[in-house]
């Protein structure tokens, strides 16, 4: 009997080897999930995700880099299978990764080329993005953002179809270069979709993904659905299970500006409907005191701020800069607004120094104060001469921005200004094609890129586990926004807030040649204490990430090092008949 349950049970065994221990059955593909992500976005560029914390969760979602981090900053293979170090004979060094076999949600295989585009589109001076200055130790990429050089100039290419090389500007850390090879903005993209339309990460029909999931459809002012990616590391030709590497079958991702509260109603359904929402990634503001203790938390490596345009007259001087700064009481914000630290410095909590499990932030001390001062604020304005003015503040129209907002606006009338509040929302864009529909324009990304703001609220994500990531766009030639090509003299474009300093230029140039991990920490210290002291930026909270989830229903969740969710693993409990139910209501989208 003994030898039949072990004969019995070596065949199971092989069974499900074969069939890669997959729980589907039949036809069905697996459970769908339905969330709630908060206010909605209109643009899934990943290399715009670094002011908008729900692209952030999104883009960690659909594509994936050469490195992954775990859950302590350390670096891990993504797309990458191993990598060597080569010197030609001249002694340079260039570093050689090979890819791992996976494919695009269409079925094409993962490419070095399409790193090669991704990394080169971000180098190009007429593209404005924070995260160039992440290439900058690659050959040439700094000359080539300032127009000094061709982007074809630029030492990545890719040598085989799945090896890509890269040659560097100076002597680097390898594991640091990998680690930052992780950040979100610098995932691969395909030059035949993204290359096509400016509007390619608008439309599900012009977006392919090489991440867990694929983005199906998209239903403006309601929701995205995103499946899971059949081609995701999956060898087709071995048979493998659909769901081997990614369990859900589809997210069903809600959207809907100022019902927060109306979603919670929905996650408290004692009976399951298509109305019902098993994962809030936003819980209302007036309930989070009733979740604190229920909620699951961890840092964000965001840093809530404000930014000023410091080309307006009235903050052309520091001093007014930092008075408002001081009026501020950064912890009754981060009271108010419960999954939140009062900010201490711009480099959020999290970030590695020295050390991977050095925290920058920790190290650098305290640089604003989580407290008011009021009659010190009064005093600097006086200095500077300036004891009235108007202004806006400029944010997107969901509860956490207008609620510090409010709290700002208060405060500074306090101080004299007059001061009102601009909500931004949507240009819908018609579509030329009539077979297409229409998409929209973020009017706060536009008043972002453009400078059209006095005062402007931004969800500042720490888009490399190094806080040079946070503070390098703030120098003229780092700040990834290239040079005026239109311009007879070709200027150099800067930093969104329009702040330039000779002294903090230098500071970050000193950063760039640094030798050696200590030096180079000491002067990004310097730098954010300069930085700081000018005060363009005002950080305001640290924000952190909060869900909730019904664990009667799903379970298998865990954190990246983002704060984001990773929903690979996630299970439902019965799912077939929470399946039935959500496919009962019919979906459109574009």
């Amino acid at each position: 009997m003994k030898r039949v349950l072990a004969l019995m049970l070596a065949m199971m065994m092989v069974v499900c080897s074969l069939a890669s221990c997959s729980t589907l059955e039949g036809e069905d593909k697996g459970s769908i999930i339905t969330l709630y992500f908060g206010d909605e976005v209109y643009d899934l560029d990943p290399t715009q995700s670094y002011t908008n914390e729900v692209v952030a969760q999104l883009t960690t979602l659909m594509y994936e880099g050469l490195t992954v981090l775990d859950s302590n900053g350390n670096w891990k293979k993504g797309m990458m299978d191993k990598y060597e170090l080569l010197q030609d004979d001249d002694g340079n060094t260039k570093l050689q990764i090979t890819l791992r076999e996976s494919k695009w949600s269409d079925g094409r295989t993962v490419q070095a080329n399409d790193f090669v585009y991704a990394w080169k589109r971000l180098i190009e001076p007429s593209f404005q993005s924070d995260a160039a200055c992440l290439l900058y130790d690659i050959k040439n990429a700094r000359d080539i953002k300032m127009g000094d050089k061709t982007v074809d100039d630029l030492k990545v290419s890719a040598v085989e179809t799945y090896v890509l090389e890269i040659e560097f500007e100076h002597e680097v850390d390898i594991d640091a270069f990998l680690r930052t090879c992780a950040s979100p903005a610098l995932v691969p993209l395909r030059e035949d979709k993204a290359g096509v339309s400016e509007d390619w990460a608008k439309k599900s029909s012009t977006m392919v993904t090489n991440g867990p999931f694929d983005i199906r459809k998209i239903t403006y002012g309601s929701e995205f659905r995103l499946e899971r990616s059949s081609y995701y590391y999956r060898d087709t030709e071995k048979n493998q299970a659909l769901d081997k590497y990614v369990i859900p079958y589809r997210l069903r991702v809600l959207f809907s500006n100022g019902d927060e509260a109306g979603q919670l109603e929905k996650f408290n359904l004692e009976e399951v409907t298509a109305e019902s929402v098993y994962y809030i990634a936003d819980i209302a503001l007036a309930s989070r005191g009733e979740y604190a203790d229920k909620a699951v938390v961890s840092n964000a490596l965001n840093t809530y701020s404000y930014y000023f345009n410091t080309e307006n007259e009235l903050f052309k001087d520091a001093k007014v800069r930092k008075a408002l700064s001081m009026a501020l009481d950064r912890a009754a914000i981060a009271e108010t607004l419960v999954f939140a630290d009062a900010a201490t410095g711009l480099v959020p909590a999290g970030v590695s120094d020295v050390k991977v499990k050095d925290d920058f932030r920790a190290n650098g001390g305290e640089l604003v104060s989580t407290s008011a001062d009021v009659a010190a604020a009064k005093n600097l304005l006086k200095e500077a001469g300036v004891t009235k003015g108007s202004f806006s503040i400029t944010c997107r129209n969901d509860e956490v921005d207008l609620a510090v907002a409010e709290i700002a606006k208060k405060a500074w009338e306090d101080l004299g200004f007059k001061v009102t509040i601009e909500k931004t929302g949507t240009k819908e864009v018609p579509s030329s094609n009539a077979n297409e529909s229409a998409v929209y324009d973020d009017l706060y990304t536009e008043a972002y890129k453009t400078g059209d703001f006095d005062v402007i609220a931004v969800d500042m994500q720490a888009i490399a586990n190094d806080a040079y990531a946070v503070l390098a766009p703030f120098a003229t030639k780092y700040s990834g926004g290239g040079v005026d090509m239109t311009s007879d003299t070709y200027d150099v474009i800067k930093h969104v807030t329009g702040y330039e300093s000779a002294d903090y230029d230098k500071l970050m140039d000193e950063v760039y040649d640094a030798e050696g991990a200590e030096a180079r920490s000491q002067k990004l210290h310097d730098a954010e204490a300069k930085l700081l002291e000018d005060m363009p930026v005002i950080p305001v909270v640290f924000l952190k990430n909060a869900y909730i989830s019904n664990s009667k229903v799903l379970s298998g969740f865990s954190t990246t090092f983002w704060g984001t969710t990773d929903f690979r693993n996630v299970k439902m409990k019965d799912y077939m008949k929470y399946k039935e139910i959500i496919e009962a209501e019919e979906f459109t989208g574009v």
